[in-house]
C-alpha cells in the first residue's frame, strides 16, 4: 500500500498546504516540505527491492473488464525519478519560501506544485498505460496553473495557454497510441507490455501506433518541431521553472521513450523517428541558446538541447547508449535545476535577467557566482563534473556509430558543434553575467541573497561535483538498476571513470571546449544572423496562425449555429440525429422487424398510453395557460409512474412519482418569475415546418424502438437476479445494484447532483429579481400567501412524512425503496413547510445552510467504499451480515447502508438547498412590490 500513499500524499497536503497559509508564510513551507518529506519516507521502505532485482507491484480492482486497475510499479526507473521528483521538489520548497513576494499567494502555489508532485509521481509508478495517461494529463492541468500562476501578466497566461495546447494535442495522440498499443499486446499493464516486444514490433499497426506514441513523448519533452512552447513557459516564477523543466514536466516525455524502450526500439522507424527529432531538438536548442539575452531563454533553450540529446541517445538504440541516455537525465536534473535557481536570484536580486544589464556580478554576488560556474560548467562537459562523464558516454556512442555506418561520420560530427555550442552559451553565461565588465542601469543594487535560498542551489551543485568526480560511489548502483529496468536485461558493463585514456571520445570533448571557446569569442558576427535564422524557423508563428485559423473556423460554426434561436439549434439537432439515423437504417440491409413475438395489448396499456399521448397534446394545446399546462404535466408523469407499476417495477414508480412532486414545485416557484404572456407565435409556414419534422422524429423513434424489441437480446438482468442475494445481501435488485454492483456509478451521480446544487445555489445566492403585483389580466396579487389550514396541516404531516422517509431507507435493500426516494420524500416534506408556514417561521426552526449535509452525505459514501479498499476488496464492496437481536428478531446489518445513508442526505441536502433558495427568492420579490398584508 506504500506506493499508493506515496502518491496520494502530494494530492492530500495540498489541500492541507493551502490551509495552512491562512496561518502565514512559514507555516505553509513548513506544511509543503513534510508533506513531500513523508512520500520520499513513505517510498524509501519499498527502494530496497529494485537494488535486489524485484519489480515491487501493488494492485487494486478497479474497472478491471476495460483493462484498468489502480496498479502501481516500482523498479530502478521509477525509483529513480520519483527520487529526482520528491527530492528536488523539497528543495524547491525551500527556495520558493525566499523567492516569491509577499504579493504572491505562497499557499496556492504550494498547493499547484504539491498536485504536480503528485501528478509526476503517477506517471513514474503507474503500471497501468490508462492510469499513466490520467495521471500524463493531470501533469498537463496542473502546469498551466503553475506557469500562469502570475495570471496578472499576459505572457504567463499565454504561455500556459500554449504550454497546455501543445501537450494537450499530445496526450490526445498518446491516448491513441496507448489504446492501439493495449490491444497489440493484450493488456495495458506493464509487465506484460514489456514482455512483448517481438508481437508488438511484428504487428502491422507498429508504426502508426508508434507515430501517435512519440507525438505525445515529443510534445511533453519540447522535441522539435514542438520546442517553441517551452521557452515561452519562462514566463512562470523561476521556482516553476526549475521543478518542470529540469527534473519532472519536461522529464515525462523521455521517461516514456525509456519506459517503452525494450517495446518500441529495435526498428528502423524507432530510429529515424526518435534519432532523427534528437539530433534536430540537439541542434536548434543549442544554436538559440547561444543567441538569447534572457538568461531564463538561454537555460529553455539549452533545456531544449539536452533533452534533445537524451533523446537522441535512445533513438541510437544500443544498451550502451541507453545508459548514457539515464545518466545524462540525472546530471542534467542536477545542474539545470541548480542554473534556473541561480538564474531567479540574479533575477530576485537584480531586478532583470537581460544579459545585456546584468554584467560583474562577482564582485557582488561571490558565494552565487561560484556555484552558478560551477553548475555551468557541469553543462558544458568540463572535466572533473558530472555533465563531462555523460558527455564522453555520448559522444563514445556516436563515435561507434560511425564506425558502423557507412555515413556514420555525419553524427559524430554534428554532436560535436552542438558539444561546442553548448560550451559557447555555458560560457556566455558565465562571462557575461559575473565579469564583462559592470552592471548597466539595474532596477535594484545586487547583493548575496538569504542563506536559505543560496542551500539549494548548493546542494545541487555538490552533487554535481560528487558525481563527477566519485561516480562510482554516488550514481553508479542507481543508474545499473534504472538501466535495467529500462533494457530490462541487466545493465551492460560501463565505467564512469574520469579518465579512459586518449581517445576519440576524448578528442571530440576537447575540439568541443576549444571550438566552443572560438564560437564565443566570434559570437556577436553570428547574432544577425541568428535573428535571421530564428525569424525563419519560427514555429510559433506557424502555431499561432494554426491557432488562428481553428479559432476562426469556430468562430464561424458559432455564427451560424448560435443565433440565439433555441429553436432553430433544436431544429439543427433533430435534423442532425434523423440523418444519422436513417443512414443507419438505409445502410443495414436489415428487415424493420424482427423475429422476436411482441407481448399482447392489454387494456390497461392502451388507456395509459392514450393518457399520455392526451397529456402530451393537452400540454402543448394549453401552453398559453401556463398553470394549466403544468398540471397537465404533473399528470403525464403520473401516467408514466403507472407504466413503471404494470411492468413490475416499484422502484422506478416509487422514484418517478417523488421526482414529479418535486419537479411541479421547482417549477412552481419559477413560474412566479416567467412572462405572464407568451412571446409571439413563429409564422405558419414555421409551424408546418416543425410539425413535419416533429413527426419524422417521431416516425423514427418508433421505427427504431420498434426493431429493437422485436430483435432476441441477452439481457444481464439474470447475473444481478442469481447474486443480488447472495452477493449483495439484498433481495432489492434495483437498490443493490444502486449501492453495491454499480456504486461507482451512483457515487458519480450523486457528486454531480451536489455540484449541481452548489452551483445553482451560487447562481440564486445573490439575484433579486421584480416578482409581478398584478395578473396578466391587472387582478392584484392575492397576498394570502400562507393559508391557515394548510400550513397546520403540513406542520401535522411532517412526522409522519419523516417516519415514512426512514421506513423506506431503512427497508430499501430488500424491499422497495432506497436512499434517493426516501431523500426525495424528506425533502418534499421539509420544503413545503416553507411553502404553507413561510420562510421566516420555517428558517427559525430548520437552517436553511445545507452545505454541511450535502459534505457530510459525499464523505459517508465515500468513506464506505474506501474501508473496502483498506481491507483488500475492490472500491465500494458491499459487506453483510445477518445477526439475531432480542425481541427483535433475525436483522440484517449491511455496509451498503452507509452508502445510501450518503445518498439520501446528498438527496435531502441538494434539493432542499435548490428549492429553499428558490423561496427565498421568491420571498425577496415580494418584499420589494410593497405588499400591504406583510410587514415590512
Amino acid at each position: 500500500m506504500n506506493l499508493f500513499f506515496v502518491i496520494l500524499i502530494p494530492f492530500v497536503g495540498a489541500g492541507l498546504t493551502g490551509w495552512m497559509s491562512r496561518f502565514g508564510r512559514t507555516p505553509s513551507a513548513w506544511t509543503a516540505g513534510g508533506v513531500a518529506l513523508l512520500a520520499l519516507l513513505c517510498l524509501l521502505p519499498s527502494s530496497a527491492a529494485p537494488f535486489h532485482g524485484e519489480t515491487l507491484v501493488q494492485r487494486w480492482q478497479w474497472i478491471s473488464d476495460i483493462g484498468l486497475d489502480l496498479a502501481l510499479r516500482l523498479d530502478g526507473l521509477g525509483l529513480l525519478f520519483a527520487l529526482m521528483i520528491l527530492g528536488i521538489g523539497l528543495l524547491i520548497i525551500l527556495y520558493a519560501r525566499y523567492y516569491l513576494s509577499e504579493r504572491d499567494s505562497l499557499g496556492l502555489f504550494y498547493a499547484y506544485l504539491l498536485l504536480f508532485m503528485g501528478s509526476m509521481l503517477g506517471i513514474v509508478l503507474s503500471e497501468n498505460l490508462i492510469l499513466l495517461l490520467m495521471f500524463w494529463e493531470l501533469t498537463s492541468l496542473t502546469s498551466f496553473l503553475l506557469i500562469g500562476f502570475w495570471r496578472e501578466r499576459e505572457d504567463a497566461r499565454k504561455g500556459a495557454r500554449m504550454a497546455l495546447t501543445i501537450t494537450g494535442l499530445g496526450g490526445l495522440a498518446l491516448l491513441g497510441g496507448f489504446l492501439l498499443l493495449g490491444e497489440m499486446a493484450g493488456s495495458y499493464d506493464l509487465s506484460t507490455i514489456l514482455a512483448s516486444g517481438d508481437r508488438v514490433r511484428a504487428h502491422p499497426l507498429y508504426t502508426p501506433m508508434l507515430v501517435l506514441i512519440l507525438l505525445g513523448a515529443f510534445t511533453k519533452s519540447a522535441q522539435f518541431p514542438f520546442h517553441f512552447w517551452l521557452p515561452h513557459a519562462m514566463a512562470a516564477p523561476t521556482p516553476v521553472s526549475a521543478y518542470l523543466h529540469s527534473a519532472t514536466m519536461v522529464k515525462a516525455g523521455v521517461f516514456l521513450m525509456a519506459r517503452l524502450f525494450p517495446v518500441l526500439s529495435g526498428t528502423p522507424e524507432w530510429s529515424w523517428l526518435v534519432g532523427g527529432a534528437g539530433l534536430a531538438t540537439l541542434l536548434v536548442g543549442a544554436w538559440f541558446a547561444l543567441y538569447k539575452h534572457d538568461l531564463k531563454g538561454l537555460l529553455a533553450y539549452s533545456t531544449i538541447s539536452h533533452l534533445g540529446l537524451i533523446t537522441l541517445l535512445f533513438g541510437i538504440g544500443t544498451p550502451l547508449a541507453a545508459v548514457a541516455g539515464v545518466f545524462h537525465i540525472i546530471n542534467h536534473a542536477t545542474f539545470k535545476a541548480s542554473l534556473f535557481m541561480a538564474a531567479g536570484i540574479i533575477d530576485h536580486e537584480c531586478g532583470t535577467r537581460d544579459m545585456r544589464r546584468v554584467n560583474g556580478l562577482w564582485k557582488f554576488m561571490p558565494y552565487t557566482a561560484t556555484l552558478a560556474m560551477v553548475a555551468a560548467a557541469a553543462m558544458a562537459g568540463v572535466p572533473l563534473f558530472n555533465g563531462f562523464l555523460s558527455k564522453e558516454m555520448f559522444f563514445a556512442e556516436t563515435a561507434t556509430f560511425y564506425t558502423e555506418h557507412d555515413w556514420g561520420w555525419l553524427l559524430p560530427l554534428v554532436v560535436v558543434i552542438a558539444g561546442m555550442l553548448a560550451v559557447a552559451y555555458s560560457l556566455r553565461f558565465i562571462h557575461d553575467v559575473f565579469f564583462n565588465g559592470d552592471p548597466i542601469d539595474l532596477p535594484r543594487t545586487p547583493h548575496e541573497p538569504p542563506f536559505w535560498m543560496k542551500a539549494p542551489v548548493g546542494v545541487l551543485v555538490a552533487l554535481c561535483l560528487l558525481v563527477g568526480i566519485l561516480p562510482m560511489l554516488t550514481v553508479e548502483p542507481i543508474l545499473t538498476v534504472a538501466v535495467a529496468s529500462v533494457l530490462q536485461t541487466p545493465s551492460p558493463v560501463h565505467n564512469l571513470a574520469i579518465w579512459h585514456g586518449v581517445n576519440l571520445p576524448l578528442l571530440m570533448s576537447i575540439a568541443a571546449l576549444i571550438g566552443g571557446l572560438l564560437i564565443y569569442a566570434a559570437r556577436r558576427p553570428l547574432f544577425g544572423l541568428a535573428a535571421q535564422l530564428e525569424g525563419r524557423l519560427d514555429a510559433q508563428a506557424m502555431y499561432r496562425w494554426t491557432l488562428g485559423r481553428v479559432i476562426a473556423f469556430a468562430a464561424w460554426i458559432t455564427r451560424h449555429l448560435e443565433t440565439g434561436s433555441l429553436q432553430r439549434m433544436l431544429l439543427l439537432f433533430v435534423l442532425s440525429v434523423l440523418t444519422l439515423g436513417a443512414a443507419g437504417f438505409v445502410g443495414s440491409g436489415s428487415p424493420l422487424t424482427g423475429i422476436r413475438a411482441t407481448l399482447p395489448v392489454d387494456i390497461l396499456g392502451v388507456l395509459v398510453t392514450a393518457g399520455i399521448m392526451s397529456a402530451a397534446i393537452g400540454t402543448l394545446a394549453l401552453h398559453r395557460r401556463r398553470l394549466t399546462a403544468l398540471i397537465v404535466m404533473g399528470a403525464l408523469g403520473l401516467l408514466i409512474a403507472l407504466i413503471f407499476v404494470q411492468f413490475s417495477a416499484p422502484d422506478l414508480a416509487l422514484t418517478q412519482l417523488t421526482v414529479e412532486v418535486v419537479t411541479i414545485v421547482l417549477l412552481l416557484l419559477a413560474l412566479y418569475f416567467l412572462p405572464q404572456r407568451s412571446p409571439a407565435e413563429s409564422s405558419r409556414a414555421t409551424r408546418l415546418r416543425d410539425l413535419g419534422v416533429a413527426a419524422l422524429a417521431g416516425a423514427g423513434t418508433a421505427a427504431l424502438t420498434w426493431s429493437m424489441l422485436t430483435r432476441p437480446f441477452a439481457s444481464i438482468s439474470d447475473y444481478f437476479l442469481v447474486n443480488s442475494l447472495p452477493g449483495g445481501g439484498g433481495t432489492n435488485v434495483v437498490n443493490v445494484i444502486l449501492v453495491d454492483f454499480r456504486g461507482f456509478d451512483t457515487l458519480g451521480e450523486i457528486t454531480v447532483l451536489a455540484l449541481a446544487g452548489l452551483g445553482i445555489y451560487a447562481m440564486l445566492r445573490d439575484l433579486r429579481l421584480q416578482g409581478p403585483t398584478q395578473d396578466a389580466d391587472g387582478r392584484p396579487w392575492n397576498w394570502d400567501l400562507h393559508p391557515s389550514i394548510m400550513a397546520a396541516l403540513t406542520r401535522l404531516l411532517l412526522p409522519l412524512v419523516l417516519l415514512v422517509s426512514m421506513f423506506i431507507l431503512l427497508r430499501g435493500h430488500n424491499l422497495p425503496g432506497g436512499g434517493f426516494i426516501a431523500g426525495l420524500i424528506a425533502a418534499v416534506g421539509l420544503i413545503m413547510q416553507y411553502l404553507t408556514n413561510g420562510v421566516e417561521w420555517t428558517h427559525r426552526r430548520l437552517s436553511d445552510n445545507l452545505h454541511p449535509v450535502i459534505g457530510a452525505g459525499l464523505l459517508i459514501a465515500l468513506l464506505t467504499g474506501l474501508a473496502s479498499l483498506a481491507l483488500d476488496y475492490p472500491f465500494l464492496t458491499s459487506a453483510f451480515a445477518h445477526v439475531h437481536w432480542p425481541i427483535v428478531g433475525d436483522f440484517e446489518l449491511a455496509s451498503a447502508m452507509a452508502f445510501d445513508l450518503g445518498v439520501y442526505l446528498v438527496v435531502v441536502g441538494a434539493t432542499l438547498l435548490i428549492l429553499i433558495h428558490l423561496g427565498l427568492m421568491h420571498r425577496a420579490s415580494h418584499a420589494t412590490s410593497l405588499n400591504p398584508l406583510e410587514p415590512r
